[in-house]
């Protein structure tokens, strides 16, 4: 009787596996494999470049890794880095002056790309040739947008103190880029001289898909240009608002470049921001392990803020009765 059912155990194996040998068989004949075949190289790069560095840099921020010191990464040291982390003076400095940066520079380029937009849409000729060189400003790369801004504000060369000087406004030169005032100042007109176009392209797009309708019964109705604003062309445009914001936040909040050739994050720190501190404390002090921790802090920053203005534009949406 044992041998019967062992027997039959047996058999019932042999079918189920010639079962899946026969599906996988005929998965490859038909030719459904194909896709995931081409798609294969793909996803190795993937793997290599993007997820294994991940996870490298993930198990290193629980590490005291140096680059100095390759062992130190096999030293599993749990949370401390965090811990170090929030208690820096340092990293908060820079978290702050990070999240009051990107708040004034998202809504500086807010303002001027609205009211760019607007003046762009209300041109008849020339249209097409207008918004392509509003794009100009956002084609150049942040480095070489950083040495233009670093030239124009030297204090010995730069057009600022020169043009100053020639018009008989300025007797000493003024250190722009070494002022502890002055030198924020220079790195946010240089991000907005940069990114302003975004919010600009972005919004006259909207403003070309504003149907006309509803502006013409409101200007049968007796609602003068600002009313017809407020009610119905901004809350329009909010959707188109905040899906400028998202892109922009994600950009502002990781700024290095600029910020690394126009100032170094001086004078004294005054503009140091978080990913100049995370590159200073990974490249320049060797503390790799640290500078990881910080990294997926700042990650976990921008999921938040790119949640919140997710959610921003979901009820904007819903507002003008859009999809949820």
């Amino acid at each position: 009787m044992t041998e019967a059912i062992d027997s039959r155990i047996d058999l019932d194996g042999v079918t189920a596996y010639s079962r899946r040998a026969e599906r996988v068989r005929r998965f490859f004949s038909l030719g459904h494999a194909a896709p995931y075949v081409l798609i294969l190289p793909s996803i190795v790069i993937v793997l290599f470049v993007v997820a294994i560095p991940l996870l490298v840099s993930l198990w290193s921020s629980f590490t005291p890794y140096n680059l100095v010191r390759p062992w130190t990464l096999y030293h599993y040291i749990g949370v401390r880095n965090y811990l170090r982390l929030f208690n820096s003076s340092d990293f908060w400095w820079a978290l702050i002056r990070t999240v009051v940066f990107l708040t004034v520079a998202l809504n500086l380029e807010m303002v001027l790309g609205l009211g760019l937009a607007l003046l762009v849409n209300k041109i008849t000729a020339g249209k097409r040739v207008i918004r392509t060189i509003m794009m100009f400003p956002m084609m150049f790369s942040p480095i070489l947008v950083g040495f233009q801004f670093k030239y124009i504000f030297n204090d010995n060369v730069g057009l600022i103190n020169n043009a100053l000087s020639s018009l008989g406004l300025m007797h000493y030169p003024i250190a722009w880029l070494v002022n502890a005032v002055l030198a924020p100042l220079t790195v946010l007109i240089a991000e907005t001289w940069m990114s302003t176009s975004v919010f600009a392209i972005l919004l006259l797009a909207g403003l070309l898909a504003l149907p006309s309708e509803p502006l013409e019964a409101a200007k049968v109705d007796g609602c003068n240009a600002w009313q017809a604003f407020r009610h119905i062309t901004l809350p329009f445009l909010m959707p188109f608002i905040f899906i400028a914001m998202t892109i922009r936040s994600l950009d502002v909040a990781r700024a290095y470049d600029m910020v690394k050739i126009m100032t170094d994050g001086g004078p004294a720190q005054r503009t140091e921001l978080l990913w100049t501190l995370i590159a200073r404390t990974g490249y320049e002090d060797a503390r790799m392990g640290m500078a990881n921790a910080m990294g997926y802090v700042s990650i976990l920053l921008s999921i938040a803020v790119t949640v919140y203005f997710y959610r921003k534009l979901m009820g904007a949406r819903a507002y003008m009765g859009g999809a949820e």
